[in-house]
């Protein structure tokens, strides 16, 4: 049994289920983060072919710890790669279990000594900041079809900041964005990345 991230269910195999968890985090980046260009620095490794879109089966949070062990071991032995989205459809659906695990994952930079080095974005179905309501539209900029952990490297991200004339902007640009689209429109934007991943 395979659950999206809105809980819909698919009896399907895991490779069939992991191609379309794939093609929907696709779409959601062409169309959300680059297509609405929540993310300015997103475009250009995606054109590159340097983002790494890594699947991951892991039914418990020790599983997903070491899947997330040898994302962090491939990056370091990978430059070529810039990012890697670990995309975990079958564990930490409900949204404050994931938020919980962000600490064990940060947890696992400093076990490995990758603190500073690298650092990981949350991307979630549910997600929701601090202070808002779970329909408050801003709620969308960090909202993706399935969980995923995104390993971006430290260094990559302080020449970004230092190239582009005001990042400090983005986050309020990207809030005043998305309730000028509303709820609805979002809502369906994100349904029409699993849609189309069939």
């Amino acid at each position: 049994m395979f659950e999206t991230g809105k809980g819909v269910s698919l009896e399907t195999s895991w490779v069939e289920q992991a191609a379309i968890a794939e093609r929907a985090t696709r779409q959601w980046l062409d169309d959300v983060v680059i297509g609405l260009n929540l993310c300015p620095f997103a475009k250009k490794e995606v054109v590159k072919q340097r983002v790494r879109f890594r699947m991951s089966d892991a039914a418990s949070e020790d599983a997903l710890l070491e899947a997330l062990h040898d994302e962090l071991q491939h990056l370091e032995e990978h430059p070529e790669t810039e990012t890697t989205l670990l995309i975990h459809p079958g564990i930490l659906a409900d949204f404050s279990d994931y938020n919980d695990f962000l600490d064990a994952a940060d947890g696992l930079l400093v076990d490995m000594a990758l603190d500073g080095v690298y650092q990981v974005a949350s991307f979630h179905p549910d997600y929701q900041f601090a202070g808002t309501e779970p329909a408050d539209p801003e709620n969308y900029t960090n909202r993706s079809p399935f969980p995923i952990l995104h390993l971006l490297r430290e260094a990559s991200v302080e020449t970004a900041i230092d190239s582009y004339p005001d990042t400090d902007s983005i986050p309020d640009q990207n809030v005043e964005l998305m309730n000028r689209m509303g709820t609805a429109r979002l809502q369906a934007l994100l349904a029409g990345c699993l849609k189309s991943a069939g």
